[in-house]
């Protein structure tokens, strides 16, 4: 009989088949499937984050706002790092492999039964809502997974929805505009349902209209909101979504719900979320998941900021849905050492076409191509030296390859 952990691999493997790993957005397959569990989702107080930049730190926020106030608080998140378990937590504890196993398999049972051609989100979307429910939290908090208004998140009632940065990404899904792709993260407004966005959004005009035509309360965070506040997250925008998420807390008070001054300190100090400025200090290295154009420019304005007087040692890579071309233009300078890699994702860019781009815009970096995140690790051990910082990024492809190398040694690492 299979044990606890070939069990997770066996509904691993069901779970990503090629059946299954694709994207279909569109709300009426997860809502029968939902149906069939009696809908726990609408028994659940949610929070639903939208947005292109920011949704993880910020859904990770307060979640630990949360608990640390005292409430059983899930917390549903995409993509993982380096287990499948990561995207649904309690209290900051991932769910077991074995309920995660059971209810895969319970899952895809039901719908195959039912003739639901399900994908594999909307699977770990139900999954999260059922875990939810039957753990009895008190909050979820709950990150769409592309876009809003078809994403298979957006199913529920929220108490609040919230919309984090908005600029080009996924434009192959979302549109080729920021209006277009702001169309879509609105859709997780609903109606009589407040909603938090920031003062100098891209596309807020489109969130206003929305807002409106829902009969939303439209609520603008700012910076301002900061100032007797800090999170342990590390990265000048942090304080962006920490405006939001203090917002969003001074609306659930006047909602009713008890969260102190003091919890929400100490949540906001004791909030976990790698791979988003986390910085590996035995290796003097950054990792960072930036793999838009936005996050790029914050990424590179954070580093001018924090390490200002040194040298910029790059482990690169990217995956081929993403605008790698000005990623690279926006990180690069010419006094840069970069270390072009590969990550385990069967999109991964090659090294070589990206040094190939590089070199065609006369790039004077110092470029060097390895096969995969070990070997481009061991690189920049070979050559840094007192004068570098060094920045793993591109991908948060290549920042979960880099912890399931390294993550299980505790003593190389601490996380922001």
């Amino acid at each position: 009989m299979p044990n606890s952990h070939e069990l997770y691999q066996k509904a691993l493997s069901v779970l990503t088949s090629q059946g299954k790993f694709y994207i279909n957005l569109g709300l009426e397959r997860v809502q029968q499937l939902l149906e069939l569990y009696n809908n726990p989702q609408d028994k659940i107080k949610c929070i639903h984050v939208a947005g292109t930049n920011g949704k993880g730190s910020t859904c990770a926020m307060l979640a630990s706002v949360l608990s640390h106030a005292g409430y059983k608080t899930g917390l549903y998140t995409s993509p993982h790092l380096v287990e499948y378990t990561e995207r649904v937590k309690i209290n900051g504890k991932d769910i077991s492999q074995d309920d995660f196993a059971d209810l895969i398999f319970d899952i895809i049972n039901i719908a195959e039964q039912n003739n639901i051609h399900v994908t594999e989100f909307e699977i770990l979307t139900v999954l999260g809502f059922i875990y939810f429910e039957r753990e009895k939290i008190d909050f979820a908090v709950i990150e769409t997974g592309l876009g809003g208004r078809l994403d298979a998140t957006n199913i529920i009632k929220p108490l609040v929805s919230i919309i984090t940065t908005i600029d080009s990404d996924h434009t192959d899904r979302l549109g080729d505009t920021v209006e277009k792709i702001a169309f879509e993260k609105a859709g997780i407004i609903k109606p009589g349902t407040p909603v938090i966005t920031l003062k100098n959004n891209k596309g807020l005009e489109i969130i206003k209209a929305k807002a409106l035509e829902s009969n939303s309360k439209l609520i603008l965070a700012d910076d301002e909101i900061c100032r007797d506040y800090e999170t342990n997250l590390s990265g000048l925008w942090q304080k962006t979504n920490l405006s939001l998420v203090l917002e969003s807390v001074k609306l659930l008070r006047n909602q009713g719900f008890a969260i102190s001054e003091t919890d929400l300190k100490k949540g906001l100090q004791n909030v976990s979320w790698p791979a988003r400025f986390q910085y590996i200090e035995k290796m003097n290295l950054i990792l960072d998941g930036a793999h838009n154009p936005n996050a790029a420019k914050l990424l590179r304005e954070s580093l001018d900021v924090y390490y200002p007087d040194k040298e910029k040692i790059w482990i690169y890579s990217s995956i081929n849905t993403k605008d790698y071309k000005e990623v690279m233009e926006i990180l690069f300078r010419p006094a840069d050492i970069i270390i072009l890699t590969k990550s385990n994702s069967a999109a991964a860019v090659s090294p070589e076409i990206l040094k190939e781009e590089l070199l065609s815009k006369n790039s004077a970096c110092q470029i060097y191509t390895t096969k995969n995140i070990k070997e481009s690790v061991n690189t920049y051990l070979r050559i840094k030296t007192t004068k570098n910082t060094g920045i793993l990024t591109g991908s948060l492809y290549s920042t979960g390859d880099f912890l399931t190398e390294y993550g299980n040694n505790k003593n190389l690492y601490r996380l922001n």
